[in-house]
C-alpha cells in the first residue's frame, strides 16, 4: 500500500484489518458497513466484514473526487453497487441507491466510507461522517 495512516494497521489479529461495526459502534446507529481507505487511494486499510471494495473501485473514487462533474453525471460504484451521486466535491462524495446510501469523506490521514441502510437519511449519516473527519483533521 502507498502512504497510509499506520494507526489502522495491526488493529485486527487477522491478516486483513476489519472494522467491527454494530448499531452502536460509531455512537450514532447510522451505518451498517464502513471502510477506511488510504489517503492516496492506494488501497483499503480496514473494512467491515463483507464490505469488499476492490482496488478498481478505490481508484475510481479518486477520480470521482478529482472530476466531480463526471461523478454527478455517471454515479460511482462501491462494494459492487452503483450509486447515484447527489454530492461530489474535493472533500465529500454522497451517493444514493434507492433509499440506502453511502457517504465518502476525505480526511488528512484517510478516507472514510460509510454505508447506511434504507431506514437512515443520507443527510443525517453525512453529518456524522463529516463531523468525524473534522475531528480527525483537527482533534480537540
Amino acid at each position: 500500500m502507498g502512504q497510509h495512516s499506520a494507526i489502522w494497521q495491526g488493529t485486527s489479529p487477522s491478516s486483513q484489518n476489519r472494522i467491527n461495526l454494530t448499531n452502536q459502534s460509531d455512537g450514532s446507529g447510522q451505518f451498517d458497513k464502513a471502510a477506511i481507505l488510504s489517503p492516496d487511494f492506494s488501497g483499503v486499510e480496514a473494512a467491515s466484514k463483507d464490505f469488499n471494495i476492490p482496488q478498481q473501485e478505490v481508484t475510481a473514487l479518486a477520480s470521482a473526487f478529482s472530476d466531480s462533474n463526471h461523478a454527478l453525471q455517471n454515479g460511482f460504484v462501491i462494494g459492487g453497487d452503483k450509486f447515484l451521486a447527489i454530492r461530489a466535491d474535493d472533500r465529500s462524495l454522497y451517493g444514493k441507491k434507492g433509499k440506502e446510501g453511502v457517504v465518502v469523506v476525505r480526511a488528512a490521514s484517510c478516507v472514510i466510507v460509510a454505508h447506511h441502510p434504507e431506514t437512515i437519511q443520507t443527510t443525517n449519516a453525512a453529518t456524522v461522517v463529516e463531523n468525524l473527519v473534522d475531528y480527525i483533521n483537527h482533534p480537540r
